[in-house]
């Protein structure tokens, strides 16, 4: 489980989401901080996916708010959310297939454009031969945390899910990473890619002091990796706590993980 944990980085505050008369969220609230792990779990159509989408800004809430570092962000666009630090991936995979892994975390590091990153470098470094290398670092350092030294020249569209999923990591955490939002990240990996990933997730955490929340099926990876869980049903948080609380939570064995063996 994740160490030591700072302030609060990201806050969802009353957030509800309805479509036509179905309500997919309703009074959904959360802090996530510095530092920490966090699992969000339940059943399908719980609403795990349509909450990640108002926290990074595909969806706008039909009430409550986001916040990220105290500012309300609710109203910022996923481009915005994304240079001020907010990195998501996807149950489907949205890596540049046709560009090698190491250009994929290059790519990562260059679209931001103005208000940090590229242009914060540029003014930094004494000459365009600096940035370059130090941003080619970067990427060997992030590759080399993921165990992707040895794919960083083939290209990703290739890759098997497995070794796709971590490529996808490995350019959300790249660079100036402050929260990662990760969708099933261990969908159709192996036991010792798992083992990888969650290597890679606690680097994130511990090392880089980002905050990380993650939806997953897999429920003994959860309980094994994260520091605090997040139970959803029918789009109302059900319960909330460490994995021992939350998984001897009677109303959480009846909705979602079943009787205790």
């Amino acid at each position: 489980m994740s160490g030591t944990t700072g302030g609060p980085v990201l806050e969802a505050a009353g957030v509800g989401v309805r479509f036509g008369g179905i309500r997919a969220l309703d009074g959904v609230g959360m802090t996530l901080r510095a530092g920490e792990v966090c699992g969000l779990i339940g059943p399908n159509g719980a609403g795990k996916t349509t909450f990640f989408d108002v926290v990074s800004g595909i969806r706008r809430p039909d009430e409550g708010r986001v916040l990220l570092d105290g500012e309300d962000i609710t109203r910022r666009s996923p481009v915005w959310r994304a240079r001020h630090g907010m990195r998501r991936t996807f149950q489907r995979q949205q890596l540049f297939g046709q560009l090698t892994v190491a250009d994929n975390l290059l790519v990562a590091q260059e679209w931001r454009g103005g208000g940090g990153g590229l242009a914060a470098d540029l003014l930094a470094a004494p000459t365009r031969r600096t940035y370059e290398r130090r941003r080619r670092e970067r990427a060997s350092s992030m590759l080399h945390a993921c165990g992707l030294d040895a794919l960083a020249g083939e290209y990703a569209g290739a890759l098997p899910v497995g070794q796709a999923r971590m490529v996808e990591l490995a350019r959300a955490g790249v660079e100036g990473a402050r929260v990662v939002l990760l969708d099933e990240p261990a969908s159709g990996m192996t036991d010792d890619e798992i083992c990888q990933l969650k290597s890679v997730i606690r680097h994130l955490s511990d090392q880089q002091g980002c905050a990380v929340l993650l939806v997953e099926h897999n429920v003994a990876f959860v309980m094994d990796l994260c520091s605090r869980i997040v139970v959803l049903d029918l789009g109302t948080v059900l319960a909330e706590g460490t994995p021992a609380a939350v998984r001897a939570d009677p109303a959480v064995r009846d909705a979602y993980l079943g009787p205790a063996g």
